[in-house]
């Protein structure tokens, strides 16, 4: 999906939830459109303060978390070694990931564990998520010499 139909969607969907739609949340999303890296909340802060200085920590901090719940759901939380991270959730279908703790390249993987985890009688899941954290082939060595 195009990078303006994505921005289409996510105001729409902030505007169905009752959020005021603000040049400084719009600026928010376009940041993770523009880029398929994972973001520190302090480093979306330091971008973030560059266009607004007067922003505090709280506030983005606090965005992220809004944005990435469930029930919105435009960003992925996704927890490193050195603290949780956020990036635009992928758009094309339902996927996991095998991330890289070293470089965080991301590799999509289609099996779903979900329907082999032995399902609970009386709970019906509405959302999950499973991601494998190791080394990629570039960074196994480099990890290994130290």
């Amino acid at each position: 999906m195009a990078d303006a139909q994505r921005m289409k969607e996510w105001v729409q969907l902030m505007s169905d939830k009752g959020w005021r739609v603000t040049n400084q949340r719009k600026s928010l999303l376009e940041l993770f459109l523009s880029s398929e890296r994972y973001w520190s909340p302090l480093e979306v802060y330091e971008e973030m303060k560059r266009d607004y200085p007067g922003v505090s920590y709280d506030t983005i901090y606090r965005n992220l978390r809004l944005l990435s719940e469930p029930d919105l759901g435009v960003l992925e939380q996704f927890h490193f070694h050195d603290g949780m991270k956020f990036r635009a959730r992928c758009e094309s279908h339902h996927h996991h990931h095998m991330i890289c703790m070293q470089c965080e390249k991301t590799i999509p993987f289609e099996f779903c564990p979900l329907p082999y985890v032995g399902q609970q009688p009386g709970f019906e899941p509405v959302m999950h998520r499973f991601e494998i954290y190791g080394y990629c082939g570039n960074c196994q060595g480099a990890e290994q010499k130290k």
